[in-house]
């Protein structure tokens, strides 16, 4: 029988007017990987921070073996003294400092009380190879792709002599492609070297390649442990479990919604970037949106997805960007965001953290934001009017939350990216760019985040739908664009396109490219 690594036994956390977790058990075996999994707002995140020691002893109720001994973390530091180590979604690294640096922040390599620079890049070196990454540790962070940022992640916490690693949705904001790599190199770390890993991810598929065993949370509590050791647990049976029902369609059925109008036409369009001004991110780029049409665009990382909707909503990203725009049969010269929202355009960003919510303020405030002026009849705000109306997007988009003042931090991830949804829809667009709709949620909400662009839909919006998931575009569009380095080089109809047909596609094109 296989050793027990971890015992986290009856463990609650309460938030203000929130029981995050409600006495949880999860034991974790030595030496395996350990999938856990639930709907946003499941808990699964509390749980790993409790481990951790982000949510400090003191703060929760129940226990923490870890070796058998009672563990009592009062900081991160504690946890990592005994080899825990946390990686969380948001990744931890500083873009202006170097990799070595990044990877000993806190850890670092020192000499009679200095830092030693030569020990420190030269063990940074050693580490970036047992991860597979060919690059120089002195070069900068905001310098290498996503997929090797979280490869780097991964060689910091070997440096800090990981036993049980804790990875939160490490594979959210990488292609299919990247996303192996980063499985197969945590099936190859415990093969090798012993290393026990917590992963916390919305790809069920992903958890079915790699996870010995699984457990399920639902509502805060521990629904099942599942065991995965002979491949067998199928993505319906884990749906099961986190949602408590068969889900039998992963996509809602929509009637034909396309109108023969043409919402929307890009033509010529190619835009350069923003730092490096000699390199064309979109490349004469031309395509058009039916009312009532949803139309995919896929594409590998730095392909110039988001680059294209973004630089199309008024300027947002780009420089030299030349091209046009047509609307209902009207040329638009746009040049800023706002202009863009009044010319009836919205882009729903694929970073709602970041970029698309502000986190420290109201569900209601965050709704508004776009367009204040239609809460605001006489020159200032009617609060009344703006409650009122955060209200019946709350109840039209299902948001989970006591009241529409509470701060959008609160929200799990799905409703959060409901109440992005919400926001830019309170803005009455008539063309509606979802740059990742889906990223980070899981598959409940997915489903009724898929609803709501099927009302948008049969509402005459025009809406562009950028996805990294190759079945979620197959699953929800009515035409599909393919782009690669920047241009669009292929176009399907739904009944047309495959997952193969795609993928080939856009090989033959990076052959081509190669071999020019």
């Amino acid at each position: 029988m296989a050793k027990k690594l971890l015992e986290m036994r009856s463990i609650t956390k309460e938030f203000p007017g929130v029981k995050a977790l409600d006495n949880v058990n999860i034991t974790v075996e030595e030496g395996e990987i350990h999938a856990v999994v639930g709907e946003n707002g499941a808990g699964k995140s509390t749980l790993m921070n409790v481990l951790s020691g982000v949510h400090p002893f003191g703060t929760y109720t129940g226990d923490i073996y870890f070796d058998e001994q009672l563990c009592r973390f009062h900081d991160i530091k504690d946890s990592e003294r005994l080899g825990i180590v946390i990686i969380h979604q948001e990744l931890a690294l500083i873009p202006y400092l170097s990799i070595g640096e990044n990877m000993f922040l806190g850890n670092e390599r020192k000499r009679r009380g200095r830092i030693d620079w030569n020990q420190t890049f030269q063990q940074a070196e050693e580490y970036l190879r047992l991860v597979g990454l060919d690059e120089n540790p002195r070069t900068l962070i905001k310098d290498i792709s996503l997929a090797k940022q979280q490869l780097v992640e991964i060689a910091k916490a070997l440096a800090k002599d990981v036993r049980l690693l804790i990875l939160d949705e490490p594979t959210s904001s990488l292609n299919e492609g990247d996303s192996r790599k980063i499985l197969d190199l945590l099936l190859s770390l415990r093969k090798e070297r012993g290393i026990t890993s917590i992963l916390i991810s919305h790809k069920l598929n992903e958890i079915a390649y790699c996870a010995d065993r699984i457990t399920v949370l639902r509502d805060g509590s521990t629904v099942e442990t599942l065991d995965n050791r002979a491949g067998e647990v199928s993505e319906a049976r884990i749906i099961r479990g986190m949602v408590g029902r068969e889900m039998t369609e992963r996509y809602p059925t929509r009637p034909n919604t396309i109108r023969d109008e043409v919402a929307l036409e890009v033509r010529n369009w190619t835009a350069y970037h923003e730092i490096y001004t000699e390199r064309k991110v979109v490349d004469n780029v031309s395509f058009k949106l039916h009312k009532g049409e949803v139309v995919g665009i896929y594409g590998l990382m730095g392909s110039g997805r988001s680059e294209l909707a973004l630089s199309i909503f008024g300027r947002a990203y780009g420089t030299k960007i030349s091209g046009t725009v047509i609307k209902d049969g009207q040329t638009l010269e746009l040049y800023s965001v706002p202009e863009a929202i009044s010319a009836g355009l919205t882009y729903v960003t694929e970073d709602r953290k970041d970029s698309g919510l502000i986190l420290g303020s109201s569900i209601m405030h965050n709704i508004t934001l776009p367009r204040m002026d239609f809460v605001a009849p006489r020159g200032r705000i009617d609060r009344d009017l703006e409650r009122r109306t955060a209200n019946e997007y709350r109840d039209a988009l299902d948001i989970k939350a006591p009241s529409v003042e509470q701060h959008v931090g609160n929200l799990s991830g799905g409703n959060q990216q409901k109440v992005l949804l919400a926001k830019w829809i309170y803005s009455q667009p008539d063309v509606l760019l979802l740059d990742e709709p889906t990223r980070g949620v899981d598959v409940g909400a997915k489903y009724e985040i898929y609803q709501i662009i099927n009302d948008l839909a049969q509402q005459g919006k025009a809406i562009l739908f950028i996805s990294s998931e190759l079945p979620e575009i197959l699953g929800m569009c009515d035409r599909i664009y393919v782009m690669n380095a920047g241009r669009i080089i292929a176009e399907f109809v739904q009944s047309e396109a495959t997952q193969e047909g795609i993928m080939e596609c856009i090989m033959q094109q990076s052959k081509g490219e190669i071999g020019a």
